[in-house]
């Protein structure tokens, strides 16, 4: 059996391996997690919770850092079978409201789906060799050259991407060396209803 031994500043002290630990820290880390995935973004916890903004930031990023983590492990755990791919272009919002798109700044990603499961990965983007400098006939280029299995349009791997375009809306700009991740957590949320997400976040987060 564990004992704890109380000690100032609400932290607590277990008596067989020696370990401190905040209670109150700890409540406050299962209600970030809790928030993160609600959907409700870091600014707006930070609020509820009353507490520094760069405290919960923090927290959201290591959250997707972990979830990008434990997405590649489940994937490679599994026996795949009936793997169905397809490519999807990934536009920012200014680069769609632009009259002429680039597909040359597109975030090139590939989506699985296996076991019923999505799993993502991001590709090199498209070598301007590969087109003319302007094509205005990029929506036909996409349905003719794009990666797809014959029959990726039977799961759901476009639900998927309407669901990616959905939700990376609320992030008014996502810096490329972060994309990665925000697609893994969309990726997380679409894979796992909340009270699982709740779960398997705190199961990865406290055995840090």
């Amino acid at each position: 059996m564990t004992h704890l031994y109380s000690l100032s500043n609400d932290y607590f002290k277990c008596a067989s391996c020696k370990t401190k630990f905040s209670l109150k820290k700890q409540n406050m880390d299962c209600e970030v997690i809790h928030l993160f995935c609600s959907n409700i973004n870091a600014q707006q916890s930070a609020q509820l919770l009353k507490v520094n903004y760069r405290t919960v930031a923090n927290r959201y990023a290591l959250f997707r850092k972990l979830i990008a983590k434990h997405a590649q492990e489940v994937y490679e755990q599994q026996i795949h079978t009936e793997n169905s791919y397809e490519e999807h272009y990934y536009f920012t919002q200014r680069q769609k409201n632009r009259k002429r798109k680039s597909l040359y700044e597109a975030v090139n990603i590939i989506g699985f789906y296996s076991n019923q499961t999505i799993f993502t990965l991001l590709m090199p983007k498209l070598s301007k060799s590969a087109l003319q400098e302007h094509d205005d006939s990029f929506e036909r280029y996409l349905s003719w050259h794009k990666l797809q299995s014959q029959n990726a349009y039977k799961t759901p791997l476009k639900v998927f991407w309407a669901y990616l375009e959905q939700n990376l809306k609320k992030y008014k700009g996502i810096s490329e060396e972060n994309f990665f991740y925000y697609l893994k957590e969309c990726e997380f949320k679409y894979n796992y209803v909340l009270h699982q997400q709740i779960e398997i976040l705190k199961n990865l987060y406290f055995k840090l």
